[in-house]
């Protein structure tokens, strides 16, 4: 699908988020470094577990609502809090506040509010694309996004220490601009509509919503899916948790080259900043061709070859502290990634009917925040036994994850037909 063909909609949303993806990736990948100093490895988990337990429960809201009141007014309103929660956050990063519990929770709300906007954004995706053309233009997205991861770290690792007031202040600015041009800009694709809610209580509303779900977990195939993803998660997952924290203690002023009398030396948080470009870097160079070429194949052996991969790579990397080796292993650890970057949100926009599709989308966006609810507690079981265990770990509930996928019954990337019927 050509640039010229692209919706509208899909240009402002790839510019505007680009812009969004950059400034986020300037500051989270620290952020579990920063809870780690502020209150210890053991605190600094539970923290993180709880932030995105809020987020699970608002990803939940967030795909019901887009598919009530339309992809395009969800993703508005999300953009307005998430300025709302980066001007709380700015003031508790101020000249004249700091405060690490209050930053914790102004993290939470971002988390909440980003939760309620992918959602609506990943089912306007599948709302205006054809199904020949989707795997490709999430690999756009996808690509987009691993610019900013490139990009983002390198800034936010000489202006997240020293300038975190002043990048907030920023990120207030954009994500309000970022919604009112979607408010003007964007038109609504949810052209299916359910009946809009009747007049009732709150627990009328809540268990319609609880039934609407309910669709969902009887279709065998997807809850595998997700299943699968939740596991897997836990290794990918740690890029910005355990890899993070692992990196930068096990690297002190490392030699990275020598050449005669001059030698290149890094900090742990340096080298991890180093990592996270490579990783980015990867992504955004080989996103779209390694999706065209993983298209060739069945997702379920795609999804079973990732896991596998990923299995390699974690265990490498905890087994390593030496920068190179990082680096090897983390070219492994982006192929795993890669390999499902656009083919997993195409496979999921096939399982889910249209007027469902915000549902379907928010589910399994349960991968990511189940999975990242989980994920820091491998901080907390590396504090109680070592690296290397906790690595290891890792390793098997990825192979784990693969014998999930295994158990799916989907055949060359298409649904049974019964199954959708029983959906529409």
């Amino acid at each position: 699908m050509k640039w010229k063909e692209w919706n509208r909609n899909l240009k402002i949303r790839l510019y505007g988020e680009g812009i969004m993806n950059l400034l986020f990736w300037s500051f989270f990948p620290f952020m579990t470094i920063y809870f780690e100093k502020s209150f210890g490895k053991d605190s600094a988990g539970g923290l993180l577990f709880l932030s995105q337990f809020f987020s699970v429960v608002a990803s939940l809201f967030g795909g019901f609502c887009a598919d009530r009141f339309g992809r395009k007014k969800m993703m508005v309103y999300a953009a307005l809090g998430e300025s709302l929660s980066f001007g709380l956050f700015a003031i508790v990063n101020s000249p004249w506040l700091s405060s690490p519990m209050l930053t914790f929770a102004a993290f939470s709300l971002l988390g909440v509010f980003g939760a309620l906007y992918w959602p609506a954004s990943h089912a306007m995706v599948a709302d205006v694309v054809e199904e020949k053309h989707r795997s490709n233009v999430f690999a756009v997205f996808y690509t987009a996004l691993n610019i900013a991861v490139v990009v983002g770290p390198i800034i936010g690792s000489y202006i997240f220490y020293t300038y975190r007031f002043e990048m907030l202040v920023t990120g207030m600015f954009l994500t309000l601009m970022l919604s009112w041009v979607l408010s003007s800009q964007l038109n609504e694709t949810l052209t299916r509509r359910e009946k809009e809610f009747k007049k009732g209580s709150w627990k009328q509303m809540i268990w319609k919503e609880i039934s609407d779900y309910h669709l969902i977990v009887k279709d065998r195939n997807f809850m595998l899916f997700i299943i699968a993803g939740v596991l897997v998660a836990q290794t990918f997952m740690q890029l910005d948790i355990l890899i993070a924290v692992y990196t930068s203690e096990v690297i002190h002023e490392q030699t990275v080259l020598s050449i005669g009398e001059w030698s290149w030396k890094v900090s742990g948080e340096k080298a991890f900043g180093i990592i996270l470009a490579e990783n980015g870097l990867l992504v955004a160079l080989f996103t779209v061709s390694i999706t065209k070429w993983m298209n060739r194949f069945r997702e379920k052996k795609v999804f079973i070859l990732s896991c596998c991969a990923y299995t390699v790579s974690i265990v490498l990397y905890g087994w390593s502290e030496n920068l190179w080796l990082f680096i090897v292993a983390m070219g492994g650890f982006t192929l795993a990634e890669l390999m499902v970057a656009g083919i997993q949100e195409s496979f999921i926009s096939k399982l889910a009917p249209a007027d469902m599709r915000g549902r379907y989308f928010s589910a399994a966006s349960l991968r990511f925040t189940l999975g990242r609810l989980l994920a820091p507690l491998s901080l907390i079981i590396s504090n109680y036994t070592s690296y290397q265990l906790t690595f290891l770990i890792l390793g098997f509930l990825a192979l784990v994850s693969a014998f999930v996928y295994g158990r799916m019954t989907v055949e060359e990337g298409q649904i049974k037909e019964a199954e959708v019927e029983e959906y529409s």
